[in-house]
C-alpha cells in the first residue's frame, strides 16, 4: 500500500481545511495543531505534511513556532511548505528538523533559488509542490497562474535534478470527490518523477485506485479532510478510543 500522510494545514494558528484552497472556506478541525500531530503519530502514521496557509498567502512563513513545536513533538518525518520563497527561510525550517521543505511559487518564479537549494540540501530534502488547475500551475497560495503546464514544469524540474513532487489537483482539494487518477497517471508517465498525490481522497477505495499507479512512481498520498471526518472505519474507532486516553503513548521525541 502506498504511504498515507496526514495533512495539518495551519491558518491563524489552528488546524483547518479549505475547499479548493480558497481563503474564507476554512473549517477548523483543531485549535491545537501540535496535539493533532501527536494524535496522528499515535495512530501509527509514518510521516506528516504541514502547510502554513498564512505563509502561502503572505509569501513568507508565519507559523514557524507552531511548526517547530510539531517537529519537536513527534518522532516521524515532517514535510513543510507554505511561503518558502527565500533561501534563509528554507534553511531555517530544515535546521529546525523538517525532513523535506516544499517549494512552490519559487520553483516557477526563481529557478536559481531552487537550483541552489537542490545543490546545498539535495533532492531528498527539497521537493516541489505542483498545484494545478485544469493542468496549469497555480502559485502564490493558488491565487495566480504560473503560466506553465504542470507537465512542462515537471519535465523542466526533472532536468534540473529534482526527484519528487507533490502534485495537487486544486479542483479536487477539500472536496472528497476522489483523486484525479488520470491527471496523476499522465503527469507521472510524462515526467518520470516520484509523485506524492494530493487532493480529493475520500475513502479506502480511492487509495486502492492510487495504489494502481505505484509502478508509475505515485508512491504516497496526502489525506486531510477524509481523515478528519472519519471517512475510514478504523479512524472512527481510534477517535472513540482517544476520548478515554490521557496519554497518547510514546509519540514524543526523547
Amino acid at each position: 500500500m502506498i504511504l498515507v500522510i496526514p495533512a495539518i494545514d495551519l491558518r491563524h494558528g489552528k488546524c483547518v481545511r479549505l475547499i479548493h484552497g480558497e481563503a474564507g472556506t476554512e473549517k477548523i478541525y483543531s485549535d491545537d495543531p501540535v496535539k493533532m500531530a501527536i494524535i496522528w503519530r499515535g495512530e501509527n502514521f509514518k510521516a506528516l505534511h504541514v502547510v502554513d496557509l498564512d505563509g502561502a498567502f503572505e509569501g513568507k512563513p508565519i507559523n514557524f513556532e507552531i511548526l517547530k513545536s510539531v517537529v519537536d513533538a513527534v518522532d516521524i518525518p515532517v514535510q513543510f511548505g507554505g511561503g518558502l520563497r527565500k533561501y534563509e527561510d528554507v534553511k531555517q525550517v530544515l535546521d529546525a528538523g523538517v525532513y523535506r521543505a516544499i517549494i512552490g511559487t519559487a520553483a516557477v518564479n526563481d529557478r536559481e533559488l531552487l537550483l541552489r537549494l537542490l545543490k546545498d540540501f539535495g533532492p531528498r530534502r527539497i521537493v516541489v509542490g505542483i498545484d494545478a488547475r485544469d493542468g496549469i500551475v497555480q502559485i502564490k497560495g493558488w491565487q495566480d497562474s504560473g503560466g506553465i503546464s504542470a507537465i512542462q514544469l515537471g519535465k523542466e524540474l526533472k532536468e534540473n535534478g529534482l526527484v519528487r513532487v507533490i502534485y495537487t489537483d486544486i479542483s479536487r482539494d477539500g472536496t472528497l470527490e476522489g483523486a484525479n487518477i488520470e491527471a496523476l497517471r499522465e503527469f507521472a508517465v510524462q515526467t518520470g518523477l516520484r509523485v506524492t498525490a494530493s487532493g480529493g481522497v475520500s475513502s479506502y477505495q480511492d487509495l486502492l485506485k492510487l495504489q494502481e499507479l505505484e509502478p508509475l512512481g505515485v508512491d504516497s498520498v496526502i489525506v486531510g479532510k477524509a481523515l478528519y471526518e472519519n471517512r475510514f472505519p478504523c479512524v472512527e474507532l481510534w477517535r472513540l478510543n482517544e476520548k478515554s486516553l490521557d496519554d497518547l503513548g510514546p509519540t514524543r521525541r526523547s
